[in-house]
């Protein structure tokens, strides 16, 4: 039986091109404790949590290489002013969102949920892009936006850089703004993606991306499918929804949640603007269903989308409240029907990976 590993892994030290993103440190530690390269998304933490969590991640691998994503979409407010976003939300919404809290008797929650602990804003990228930057992880991956100054610095610091997309049509300013990777996500993926088909989208910029290594991400579940995304011209995987039934992810998420997940197919996926105002993969519940039923609002565009639902999907997963309760996923979720170590799933990856090319 072959190997897995190429070039791109060897240029990262790592047994694997598979990259895991995840939100959870013990899982992106286990990614890269296994052979891969686990990636944080730190888009919603606080400056000095990023600190604490980059350091955290660092004293589990060691002297593995890690990364960290950060989401920085063009169009932002110049300063974190909740104050300022809610002048400007229509009653309309307000009135659609009490209706939700009043028909799911949802408590109140005992703070800001994850939405609003802060307002996407200039201000607060700044803030998280100087605490990247201190930082001593080894890749700074952008999910939306790669503003070249950040690429500029990131690599002089030493770091190597990645910018997500989801369209052909992104190739040419991922690449001006200087990355050293790309990762084509197709439809398929969980959380913020675009409309192109993974399986359509990956030779297209593997085309137009050169000698520029691409990843490809979006439904990426199995080991047909790293061996597929290799056929296609990738160097690599980038996948996120196989983590969120792992031991490390299920360790601190609702036992509901959990079920959810596990019993989710395919098909039990649908994009919606609900969660923050930009196209969002997640698992179809009454949250969901509630926003596309005839005669709600239409999502408003971020960041006034998150203050006006985070409050409440905050008191949704505080209070477990089974009916609204969900999470971002890929169409890869129907893959996940039990709850195993990362470890284990990375083997039958990598196992069933090494198969399919025979």
């Amino acid at each position: 039986m072959g190997s897995l590993t190429n070039d791109l892994a060897r240029s990262y030290g790592i047994d694997y091109p598979i990259f895991g993103f995840a939100h959870d440190i013990a899982t992106v530690a286990a990614i890269t404790n296994a052979g891969g390269l686990g990636v944080y998304g730190a888009t919603r933490r606080f400056p000095h949590e990023i600190d604490e969590e980059l350091a955290e991640i660092r004293r589990l691998v060691g002297d593995k290489p890690f990364g960290v994503d950060l989401v920085l979409p063009d169009g932002m407010p110049e300063h974190n002013s909740r104050e300022a976003i809610e002048a400007h939300i229509p009653d309309e919404h307000r009135s659609f969102v009490e209706g939700i809290v009043e028909k799911y008797a949802v408590p109140e929650p005992s703070g800001p949920g994850m939405r609003t602990r802060f307002i996407r804003s200039k201000e607060i990228e700044e803030e998280q892009l100087e605490a990247v930057m201190a930082s001593d992880v080894n890749l700074f991956a952008c999910g939306i936006g790669a503003p070249r100054p950040a690429v500029e610095r990131a690599k002089e610091l030493g770091k190597t850089t990645a910018a997500l997309i989801g369209s052909p049509r992104h190739v040419r300013r991922a690449l001006q703004s200087g990355v050293d990777m790309i990762v084509a996500q197709g439809a398929e993926a969980g959380a913020h993606t675009g409309t192109v088909g993974t399986f359509t989208l990956v030779p297209q910029i593997v085309d137009a991306c050169g000698d520029i290594p691409v990843l490809a991400a979006g439904g990426v579940a199995t080991g047909r499918h790293v061996a597929a995304a290799l056929a296609l011209g990738a160097q690599g995987v980038w996948a996120g929804t196989i983590w969120l039934t792992t031991e490390e992810h299920t360790a601190h998420m609702a036992p509901a949640l959990v079920d959810k997940l596990l019993a989710a197919g395919s098909a039990d996926t649908v994009i919606t603007r609900s969660n923050s105002g930009k196209t969002f993969r997640q698992i179809r519940t009454a949250w969901s269903d509630e926003w596309a039923a005839e005669g709600a609002p239409a999502p408003l565009k971020m960041p006034y989308q998150d203050v006006l639902v985070g409050d409440l999907l905050g008191a949704i997963s505080e209070h477990e409240v089974e009916p609204l309760l969900h999470s971002g996923a890929g169409q890869g979720i129907g893959y996940a029907t039990e709850v195993q170590p990362v470890a284990a799933v990375m083997d039958t990856l990598v196992a069933d990976a090494l198969a399919a090319q025979v």
